[in-house]
Formats: C-alpha cells, structure tokens, sequence
C-alpha cells in the first residue's frame, strides 16, 4: 500500500511540474466549490504500477564548437545612438559621444562643406546614427528648420564602398499637437523639465494663470498641471514649439483652465472655458525664469544697513538676462540714476509706471513705445547692487504698490461676442476631453 502510495505521489508530482496551472487551478476550484465540507478526488489516470515501462537510449555528439565560434565571429551588428550638437563641438568630439572613433568619417566631416556646415557651431540639433560594431560610421542625418515657412532640411551622410557621401533634402514641416503634465514634487520648473515640456511652452503656461496663481509663493507639492501646445514636428522629431493651445492647473485643491480662441478681426487671446478673457494689461514678471531674492516689505537695506522698506520687487537672475517691459507704454527715462544704476521708466495708461533697474545694457530709447514682452535691457549690477539681479517697482499715480498684487488685478480684454460663442464652447468641448487624458499622462510621467 505504501509502495502505491509513493508511486501515485509521484505521478502527480509529475503533473504538477508540467501543469502547475492546471492543476492548481482544479484544487482551489474544487476547496471553493467544496465550502469547507468533505470532497472526492477522482483519479486522474490509471494505476502507475500497471503501466509498462521503456527504456530509451539516444547516442548525442558533440557539437562543432570552433564552428560556432567563426560563425559568431561572421556575425555583425549595427548600433543606433542619438546625441545633441554643441556650440564647441568638433567632428572627432561629436563623433565620440556618439560611440564611433572612425578617423575616415572625422576627415570627413571636417572637410564636407555641407556636413560641416550643418553640425559644427550648431548647438542644439539632434542628431541619429547608425555605427557598426566596430564603432564605424555608417550613416548619419541631422534636420533642420532654416526660417518659418513651413519646410525643414535633412542632412545625410552615408558611407558607401567608394566613401562617405552627402546630401541635403528638403520636406514638409508636420504640424500637430502634444500632450503633455506632470505634477509638483520639489519646484515648478523641476516639475516641467521632468515632464519634458520646452522652456518656451514653460514660460507660456505661467504667463497664461499668473493673474491666478502666484508661481513664487502659492504653489505646494502635489499641485499638478496639463497643457496641449503646438509643434513642427519632421520624420517625429521636434524642431519647433508653438503655442499653448490649451492647459489645466490644478493648485491647492482649485483648478484652472484656458484656452486660446481668436475671434474673427481680433488678436486671439485666452479664455478660461466658459468664456472669461484671462489677458492681462500687465504681465506677472519682467524676467523669465528666475527668483524672487527680495519682496515689496520692510528690510535691511544691503548698503546702508538701515531698516526700511523695500518698494519694488528684486529678481535674481544671471547677468545678461532678458529684461521686458510688462506692459505697453512709452520709456520716459532710460540711461543712470543713483542708486538704480542703468534703469529704464516706462509710463503707461491709467497713471501706471514701471521701473527695471541695475541693468548691465540698456535696449531702449527715450520716447520709444514699446509692447508688452518687449525686451528692454538685461539683467546686471549696476548702481547699488550686492549681486546680479532686477530691481521691479510698479507704481499707481506715483505710489509704488506690490508687483505681484497690482498687475495681476488688471484686465482689458474684452468678452466673447454671441456670435462667436458656438464656435467658442464647440472648442471648448473638444479640449474639455483632451484635458481629461492628462491624469494618464501625468501617471506615465510618474512612472
């Protein structure tokens, strides 16, 4: 009895080895449909001991193993990377980060005109390359957009069993769209480079809600965001960014959302999604990027070490840095003042002046009228500056007022037509859905 025991064991234990699945699944079928009380297991096959047994012999040879080792010493490969040009590059520097060392694709490179031209002190463009296994050239291309017609060119540099050739084509610049969000984990920009969206789309998306969320100071972690913005896309890949075309931000709980809409003979413009302009008069903040190192409140003053207040608002940033006017108005003084060094008024409607100062260069004259977002100097430190920064005051019929507080109350857009609005809520619609396959994509940014 023993012995038949110990032969049926077996048996299954064979089963279990080449049907765990099964197997496992018909005992939790029959333990749940036996609700804990008694069950039968029928048997499975016949009795072990009444079934016959073979024995079985297979000469084996073995294998040819210096044949194997040429034929995998025949075997090739081909190797695929992709590397972004560098001001500073040259083609033996380009060439290496790319994996390849090949001293004839260096040569020529250096002396191809159209190759030369078209990657070194060409920072930016992103470049595709095939090498063989023993790290040579094979192919290389490169694509560009030259102007904004609506066309790119593709530089190829091929080797072929007389040498490297090269050619420039010309093609059709795709137009589409992206998706794209992310979610707050440290800081705002952290949370934009991570989700891969381009600075140019970046800088859009805080002057589009800085009229209701305070980027500096209201933002925690856990605040998330969504935007649908413009590309020109050749062969996939990306050369230009265009317009938000639209973009949710969610901030302490509150969502935000606008889109852009141009109603016909006007300058387009965006909207939250029932119809309300979110244009400003002014922008949020003279300088792209940067920091508040100093608010619009009382504090030591860095030279005289004096309390006293501060009337402006101070924005660190590198010397040379953009600096743009907020709003459109006419410059009523630019040159040196004091203690503001290289400054720039400029007077605009409602009794309204801005200030810029500290400037390293100044980009505007007195009486010129200039638009919102016009660049109109840089950042530096001149006159009573500790370290590179822009000193920002914006004042109200002469009285300086908080920055951060007055600009963003100011509107002058004016409401959606009736005539428009079919056309209006129609978008609005469309771009509702798009917004809701962002929580997707910010979990597949996450992860």
């Amino acid at each position: 009895m023993n012995n038949g025991l110990t032969t049926v064991s077996a048996y299954f234990g064979s089963l279990l080895e080449r049907h765990p699945k099964r197997i496992t699944a018909l005992v939790a079928a029959l333990l749940l449909g036996g609700g804990g009380g008694a069950f039968a297991v029928a048997s499975l096959a016949p009795d072990a001991a009444d079934l016959p047994l073979h024995l079985v012999t297979e000469s084996v040879q073995a294998s040819n193993l210096p044949e194997q080792a040429a034929s995998l010493d025949l075997h090739s490969f081909n190797l695929y990377r992709t590397e972004t040009t560098r001001s500073t590059d040259t083609a033996k520097s380009l060439l290496q980060r790319l994996g390849i060392f090949d001293p004839a694709a260096v040569a020529y490179l250096r002396s191809d005109k159209l190759a030369s031209k078209a990657l070194l002190g060409r920072a930016g463009r992103v470049v595709n390359a095939e090498a063989s296994d023993g790290q040579g050239l094979l192919s290389l291309s490169v694509r560009w957009s030259p102007d904004n017609k609506g066309v790119f060119e593709r530089l190829v540099v091929e080797k072929t069993p007389t040498g490297f050739r090269s050619r420039t084509e010309e093609a059709a610049l795709q137009n589409t769209s992206r998706l794209a969000g992310g979610t707050i984990r440290s800081t705002l920009f952290a949370a934009l480079d991570a989700a891969n969206i381009p600075d140019a789309v970046s800088s859009q998306i805080t002057e589009i809600f800085s009229g209701e969320i305070d980027f500096h100071r209201a933002l925690r972690k856990g605040d998330h965001f969504s935007v649908v913005y413009e590309t020109a896309e050749a062969d996939g890949q990306v050369l230009r960014t265009g317009r938000v075309l639209s973009a949710e931000f969610t901030s302490r709980g509150k969502t935000y959302q606008a889109m852009w809409f141009a109603q016909p003979g006007q300058k387009g413009g965006y909207y939250t999604l029932d119809g309300q302009s979110l244009h400003r008069a002014f922008l949020a903040s003279p300088v792209q990027f940067s920091r508040i190192s100093s608010g619009f409140s009382m504090r030591e003053h860095p030279f005289s070490h004096q309390w006293k207040a501060h009337l402006g608002v101070d924005y660190a940033a590198a010397t040379g840095t953009p600096v743009r006017t907020v709003g459109e108005g006419v410059v009523s003084f630019a040159g040196v003042q004091s203690g503001y060094g290289n400054v720039v008024f400029v007077k605009h409607r409602n009794g309204n002046e801005t200030v810029y100062a500290h400037l390293s260069k100044i980009g505007v004259k007195l009486g010129q009228t200039v638009s919102q977002g016009d660049n109109i100097g840089a950042v530096g430190t001149s006159g009573w500056a500790t370290g590179p920064h822009l000193h920002f005051e914006f004042r109200v019929n002469g009285v300086p007022e908080d920055p951060l507080t007055v600009a963003a109350q100011q509107s002058d857009s004016p409401p959606l037509s009736a005539a428009v609005k079919p056309a209006f809520n129609q978008l609005a619609s469309t771009l509702r859905l798009q917004m809701t396959a962002a929580p997707s994509i910010q979990q597949a940014n996450a992860d």
